[in-house]
């Protein structure tokens, strides 16, 4: 009798496993869903858009996980700085067929013919980082950069007791975030009668030529006693403040490894962190509520809030760096610890 149960019991789970079969390969069974978004960053060894990937690729999972769908990230971001080959991308990955497109604009001036085209065939694009304010772009999502300038300003201020000469160290002149920070810091800096600025000071975003600026303004200008960084540049090398120390206070933009250990020496008074995971995870998110509910933010302008880095919390701020990092290959593990010589670009 137990033979014939146990008979039975292969029989049953045959026939459960012949009906599951059927099932699947019946003409009305429904496929998982599938998405692909394209995301476009400035550069591609950059940290700060490798945590942006992180972001965007830990979404694509959550996502795909609650809504029982299947999402992939397109990485489409040029190897370095390329306003036009990001153009070309967006081009690329509407021809391709692409869901969505996330995308930091090196030069929103040319970029924007580019996403509005892809808008009016049908495919939302999310700017973040940096925006293409005259874009078709359904939203931004990241740092309100005007804000971020007058809260370095508050903060440098603060630093040099309210009293002295600020340089601000601006980056590209043609970044359209980098000249509202600056705008930023001017304005902080007049409700302090007792600061003055020197004067605005663009380079090269490499951490070579941000040094060679810092150096030589302020060897030439030994009067000045804060450097207002509305990007963290010169701090991604050894060593670039050695003829700063002691002369000026310095405030940056962004908390990379290599620039949180200016912090933890007391070489640099505070940095202020931008959201840099959240720009890829917000935007996933973003774009798939647009995909599937063809709706957007009530504010297309969504303003992600600077994280203040000192001394205190430096340490516990660098271990996010290493869930950011994770996925990245060693090599570029490496490159974003190495020093000035062999580092070819710098983060924002």
């Amino acid at each position: 009798m137990f033979s014939s149960m146990k008979r039975l019991g292969v029989l049953s789970l045959a026939a459960i496993a012949l009906a599951a079969g059927s099932a699947l390969a019946a003409p009305d069974a429904q496929p998982t869903k599938s998405y692909r978004i394209g995301l476009i960053a400035k550069s591609q060894s950059n940290p700060v858009f490798i945590a942006a990937r992180t972001g965007a690729e830990d979404a694509a999972r959550d996502l795909s996980k609650k809504m029982g769908v299947d999402i992939k990230i397109d990485w489409q971001t040029p190897v370095d700085e390329d306003a036009q080959k990001q153009a070309e991308r967006v081009e690329q990955l509407v021809a391709g067929g692409a869901s969505g497109i996330a995308i930091s604009c090196s030069d929103a001036n040319i970029v924007t013919s580019a996403i509005d085209s892809a808008v009016s065939k049908g495919i939302p694009v999310v700017c973040f980082d940096s925006d293409a304010p005259k874009s078709k772009r359904f939203a931004y999502y990241g740092t309100d950069d005007f804000a971020c300038g007058q809260q370095v300003a508050a903060e440098i201020s603060k630093a040099m007791g309210e009293k002295g000469v600020v340089a601000i160290l601006a980056g590209s002149q043609t970044a359209t975030n980098l000249q509202s920070r600056v705008r930023g810091v001017k304005d902080g800096l007049k409700k302090f009668p007792n600061i003055s600025i020197i004067d605005t000071y663009y380079h090269i975003e490499t951490p070579q030529d941000a040094v060679a600026m810092v150096e030589q303004v302020q060897g030439a200008n030994p009067q000045i006693t804060g450097w207002a960084m509305v990007g963290g540049w010169p701090l991604f090398t050894q060593n670039a403040l050695d003829k700063v120390v002691g002369k000026a206070k310095v405030v940056a933009v962004d908390a990379l490894p290599a620039q949180l250990d200016y912090v933890t020496k007391g070489q640099v008074e505070v940095l202020l962190a931008q959201k840099v995971y959240e720009w890829g995870y917000e935007s996933v998110t973003l774009l798939m509520t647009k995909i599937t509910t063809n709706k957007g933010p009530a504010d297309k302008i969504i303003k992600a809030e600077l994280v203040p880095i000192r001394k205190e919390n430096a340490e516990d701020y660098r271990k996010n760096w290493d869930k950011w990092l994770g996925k990245t290959s060693e090599a570029v593990k490496e490159e974003v610890k190495a020093p000035a010589a062999e580092k070819p670009k710098p983060a924002k």
